[in-house]
């Protein structure tokens, strides 16, 4: 006799999904925008009636191991696009292979933080994949002999996620896939920008990518390599690199089709100030829209190349950067900007009329009308609760104003240099 199979360890897909789809944790719903859907078709399994599937299926941190019952898998599961079996317990592409090959219509599969490192994936358990549009696999320390398989038997795959995987390296392939428009590899070791050119070899048509928490420290242009790379790149993110020089980021100017870009966090930028950082950053790339997320308007450019000339106008001709040519030719040479201080006046010079006598004083704007009272002591010789104080302000039209109000700040009745104040004592 054949001994028996021992069952596999940890849950199977389909113990989870009819768990958490049963009735009583995810009953059925009718309404606009709902969109739960019990697949037509013959009765396969006693269980069928039981559950109410969107198609999307988020099933992430359920303890996953193995796929289960695969003819039960395809009666539930054949409209089901999306599926989301990340931080799982999926250590071998077999078993993510029977549940993939019956989710005939899957477009969209993350399997982030599963343990898959140490399986090998064969062409043959990747063509089950084919279907796929977007791929994640952040965190699962997949070899890139794992990416090249997958890549080969993806022809649609539109997206792909590879961040925290530990790659200090990018291991080109001979193969070209132009299916392939978003790379995120953020959060990983590479340093070198021979291994961001590997990645335009392989993915011609990528229209984004997000290197985002890579210690690149240089961007190199040897003989116009980046238009020919990345034709088509639209979007980079290079946010929290070591990039360090402005002639880095100006060679970005020449991907023909860039309109966006991340550049926080970089070592470049550290000692300007926000405004400068922006500003300085949006001159010298003519050709983005588009910011750290925020839109680049036309004003916005205007202000910021007058900025640029401005900054670099009094630098030693030396270390002058060649766009500061190019916006000289467009705006001409430009005057500094006056400087204008916008402070508010916190202190005024004031004439203090008493009986046949005037006499010119300092006061602090930010004192209460009591506070002035006080220092008026010395100089009319009455006290405060024998004093009446009038402003006069000769721009307003209504003569002398007392000043009642014991609390009023001096600012706020609009008090400057030469303005004059009437005392008068109480008449009891």
């Amino acid at each position: 006799m054949e001994p028996e199979m021992e069952p596999p360890c940890g849950r199977s897909f389909m113990q989870v999904l009819c768990e958490k789809y049963s009735p009583e944790n995810f009953p059925y719903r009718r309404g606009p925008g709902v969109g739960v859907h019990v697949p037509p078709g013959p009765q396969v399994s006693p269980m069928k009636d039981r559950l109410n599937l969107p198609n999307i299926l988020v099933l992430n941190g359920c303890g996953i191991s193995h796929a289960g019952d695969e003819s039960e898998i395809a009666a539930f599961c054949s409209h089901v696009w999306e599926l989301d079996l990340s931080g799982n317990k999926l250590e071998n592409w077999q078993e993510v292979s029977k549940i993939v090959s019956n989710v005939p219509q899957l477009e969209f599969l993350n399997l982030s933080s599963n343990p898959l490192n140490a399986s090998v994936l064969e062409r043959q358990c990747a063509g089950t994949f084919s279907g796929v549009r977007k791929l994640v696999l952040n965190n699962c320390k997949v070899s890139w002999e794992t990416v090249h398989t997958l890549l080969l038997e993806l022809p649609y795959l539109e997206e792909l996620f590879l961040c925290l995987n530990d790659y200090e390296t990018i291991v080109s392939s001979p193969e070209c896939f132009r299916s392939l428009k978003l790379l995120h590899i953020t959060d990983n070791n590479l340093q070198d920008w021979s291994d961001v050119c590997k990645l335009g070899t392989m993915f011609p048509c990528l229209h984004t990518l997000v290197l985002a928490n890579n210690n690149i420290l240089a961007i190199d242009d040897s003989g116009g390599s980046l238009p020919r790379l990345f034709p088509n790149l639209r979007s980079i993110s290079l946010h929290k690199s070591g990039i360090n020089s402005w002639d880095d980021i100006e060679k970005l100017n020449t991907l023909p089709m860039l309109e966006e870009i991340r550049l926080l966090g970089i070592p470049l930028v550290e000692p300007y100030s926000t405004e400068e950082r922006r500003k300085l950053v949006i001159a010298r790339l003519p050709s983005v829209s588009k910011l750290n997320g925020s839109v680049v308007t036309e004003g916005e450019r205007e202000d910021s190349e007058r900025f640029f000339l401005r900054y670099y106008m009094n630098v030693p001709k030396e270390e002058v950067p060649l766009r500061y040519q190019e916006l000289v030719r467009k705006y001409g040479k430009l005057e500094p900007l006056a400087e204008v201080d916008l402070r508010p006046q916190n202190q005024a010079c004031v004439d203090i009329h008493y009986e046949e006598k005037v006499q010119q004083i300092s006061v602090r704007l930010d004192q209460t009308v009591a506070e002035f009272k006080k220092q008026l002591k010395t100089v009319v010789q009455l006290s405060t609760n024998n004093m009446r104080v009038y402003y006069l302000d000769h721009e307003t039209p209504f003569g002398l104003e007392e000043m009642k109000f014991s609390t009023r700040a001096l600012h706020s009745y609009n008090v400057r240099d030469g303005v004059k104040f009437f005392v008068e004592p109480k008449i009891k």
